[in-house]
């Protein structure tokens, strides 16, 4: 399998542009060549599915929760009730740690809860880590 189909069209949903810079820094440090398109709220990262602005193929999503606008709970239901984007993997990258969130996130069926470091190395390594599952799983 060559590089080219092992790419994953990834989608950022994050209103916080310092979030954003750390994660391209992140993974510009990790050599992560994946595609980022970035959405500063739910109802724009919508948007951007819906008219194939990010590609349908290999995608996935990294999503904050305390968004402006719609958050991510409630874009996580509008996604799943979409039957052209119901099945599309979205890891939870956040700062809250509140139970309500995480079991809220896990019954809309996330690959993943991951709390946002709060170093910038922290976040380097996690998002190394990210990559190394991703490559590892194999997503439709």
């Amino acid at each position: 399998m060559d590089v080219e189909e092992k790419l994953l069209n990834i989608l950022l949903v994050e209103d916080d542009e310092v979030d954003v810079m750390n994660v391209r820094r992140a993974f510009k440090r990790n050599n992560i060549s994946n595609p980022l398109w970035v959405a500063g709220n739910g109802v724009e990262a919508l948007e951007m599915l819906r008219s194939g602005v990010v590609p349908a193929e290999r995608r996935l999503i990294l999503l904050d929760l305390n968004m402006p606008k719609m958050n991510g709970i409630e874009f996580l239901r509008e996604l799943r009730a979409d039957p052209e984007l119901g099945a599309t993997s979205v890891v939870v990258l956040t700062t809250s740690n509140d139970d309500r969130d995480k079991v809220g996130a896990y019954n809309l069926n996330v690959a993943g809860y991951l709390l946002k470091p709060v170093t910038f190395l922290s976040f380097v390594e996690l998002m190394a880590a990210l990559n190394k599952y991703w490559r590892l799983v194999e997503l439709p």
